[in-house]
Formats: structure tokens, C-alpha cells, sequence
């Protein structure tokens, strides 16, 4: 297998189905010869040429909403919106027009399009660009939601996404860019819907994805060295959820810990806690922990935004509260 960044193979899994079906391209502001805020477009203008890689106005209602006529009109458009937390500008066009139509048309359309997008604090970018918003997307029927920890889940997601007939949110962590790590070459698909165990253990469950799997694989190796062994469950998509992955796991190690980035209140590890508690009480032998960011906007300080985001020590901390 090749050694790719995360963001090397997200670019590899457009790339890969970019040249399998001519219907695919890719719109969103300066994605085309700069390559992309973040440089995850770079090199694919060059390679497709500026009707399969073009730029497009300051205008996320634009950008979402061109997608959705494309999608419904049979192409697989990958459009870009440069930080999750400008997704409410174009919240119209994906959560009632491209989430509903095919139920608002029997069944009869089509609206294959993937809205990609950066999430995440830690580049002291503050409040208005550092956000995880995935319970945003997580709440509206009709709309999936996908958010890679590794490379090589990066590529596959990203492969299934755009063969999906229905609308993805791909949502990318900024911290993760840089990831390098083993990516199978060629058409690898990861399936949507199908969690994944980065670790396996007996001890207690930590259920987490983008770059708070990362931070739970580093906790799980200091539980580790103390006796604790801990499974660390990546659900890999949030919509559709692999719910019979959580539960199963829980049943072996009777513990649960949910760690994500965004805030603890409406945070999606709220509804996972409902599921096990509604579907798997009787696996229970201690109640269920969540570690998050703080119910406040994301701080500029560099201490302060240190101090906002979940890591290793708070959930080792919440992991030892459950023995």
C-alpha cells in the first residue's frame, strides 16, 4: 500500500473517481489552480481542466445550491465549502431542497452530491473557523454524514460518498491533513455505515471519530500501561450509524465513553449515550461518560484554546471514573 497524508488521499479518492465517471467535478472557492484553502484540491485542476475543477463565488447558497440542480440533473458534483461554520449560509439548499427531494418526488430523484468540508479547532483560527458541527447535518432525514479519522478511511469514505446516490456532508478535520499512514492504491471503498475498531479491548468502550480517535488511541496506550484495556470503537459515518458495532462492543466490555470535539449539549454523543441506554441497559455496569469541548465559543488564546479542546488527559480521567 502507498504512504498518503489524509489529506494526499482525499484528493487521491476524487482523483480515482474523477477518471471512472466523467460526471464527476469538483466546485467551491479557489479549488482550481490554488488548489483549495488548505491545498486538498492541488494539482487536479491541472490534471482535469477547468470544467471538471472550477472555482466559484463567495457565495455558499451558490456553491451548495448549483449542486443540487447538477446532482438531480445527473451529475456527481463535489462541492467545497471552506469551514463547516459557514454551512448555515447554504442550510436552505441543503437541508430543504437536496435532503428532500427524493422523498418530495416519490422516490423518482436522484441527488448524488458530496458537500465537503474542514472542521476543528487548534490552528488558533477562534470562533468563526475553528467549529465542529456535525450534529448540524446528523438531524435533517435524508442527509449522510461522514467524518474520516485515518488515510486510509479517508480515500474510502470519500469513494463511497460520491458513488452514493443521495447527499453526503464529508466533513474533514484540519488537524488531520497532515496524517500520514498506509492507503490502499486503486478503487478502495470503505462502506458507508460500518464502524470500525481501531483497538481492540475488554475493559471499557470509547466510542470517537475524527481527530478525537487519534487523541483516544494515544489515551488508550497510558490506560493501557496502567492495567486498563481499553476498545476504541470509530463509527466512521454518524449518518448512517453502525449501531449494532456500539452495542456489541459494549456488551463485551460494559463500559461506555464517548469522545467528540464538539460541545457537550446536543452533541451527537448525546444520541449515541440514548441508544445504548434505550437498546443495551442491561449491558451497563457503570453509567455512561462523555468527554467534549465546553459549552462556549471556541477561545483565540492559544492557552485557552488548549485548554477548549478534549485530550488524552480528560479522557483517561473519565475512563478511570467508570472502575
Amino acid at each position: 500500500m502507498a504512504q498518503m497524508t489524509y489529506m494526499e488521499a482525499i484528493r487521491d479518492g476524487m482523483r480515482v473517481e474523477m477518471k471512472r465517471d466523467p460526471g464527476v467535478y469538483i466546485a467551491g472557492e479557489d479549488v482550481a489552480q490554488f488548489g483549495g484553502c488548505f491545498g486538498v484540491t492541488a494539482g487536479l485542476y491541472d490534471e482535469f481542466g477547468p470544467e471538471r475543477v472550477m472555482n466559484t463565488p463567495i457565495s455558499e447558497a451558490v456553491i451548495v445550491g448549483h449542486a443540487v440542480g447538477a446532482a438531480a440533473a445527473g451529475l456527481r458534483p463535489i462541492a467545497e465549502i471552506m469551514f463547516v461554520d459557514f454551512m448555515g449560509c447554504c442550510m436552505d439548499e441543503l437541508g430543504n431542497q437536496a435532503a428532500k427531494m427524493k422523498y418530495m418526488f416519490g422516490g423518482k430523484a436522484k441527488v448524488p452530491m458530496v458537500v465537503r468540508t474542514p472542521c476543528g479547532a487548534g490552528m488558533g483560527a477562534a470562533a468563526q473557523h475553528s467549529q465542529s458541527l456535525e450534529s448540524w447535518f446528523t438531524h435533517i432525514p435524508g442527509i449522510k454524514t461522514i467524518m474520516p479519522s485515518t488515510p486510509a478511511d479517508a480515500k474510502g469514505l470519500m469513494i463511497a460518498a460520491i458513488r452514493d446516490d443521495n447527499p453526503v456532508v464529508y466533513i474533514e478535520h484540519k488537524q488531520l491533513l497532515g496524517l500520514a499512514g498506509e492507503v490502499p492504491e486503486g478503487e478502495y471503498v470503505v462502506p458507508l455505515g460500518k464502524a470500525d475498531i481501531k483497538r481492540e479491548g475488554a475493559d471499557v468502550t470509547i466510542v470517537a471519530w475524527s481527530w478525537m480517535l487519534q487523541k483516544s488511541l494515544a489515551a488508550a496506550e497510558q490506560l493501557a500501561k496502567e492495567g486498563i484495556n481499553a476498545e476504541i470503537l470509530d463509527p466512521r459515518t454518524l449518518v448512517p450509524l453502525d449501531k449494532e458495532a456500539i452495542l456489541k462492543s459494549v456488551a463485551k466490555t460494559g463500559r461506555l465513553v464517548i469522545v467528540h470535539e464538539e460541545v457537550k449539549t446536543s452533541g451527537y454523543g448525546g444520541e449515541i449515550a440514548a441508544i445504548v441506554t434505550e437498546e443495551g441497559f442491561d449491558y451497563l455496569d457503570a453509567p455512561i461518560k462523555r468527554v467534549t469541548a465546553p459549552d462556549t465559543p471556541i477561545p483565540f488564546s492559544p492557552v485557552l484554546e488548549q485548554a477548549y479542546i478534549p485530550n488524552e488527559e480528560k479522557i483517561i480521567k473519565a475512563v478511570k471514573q467508570l472502575f
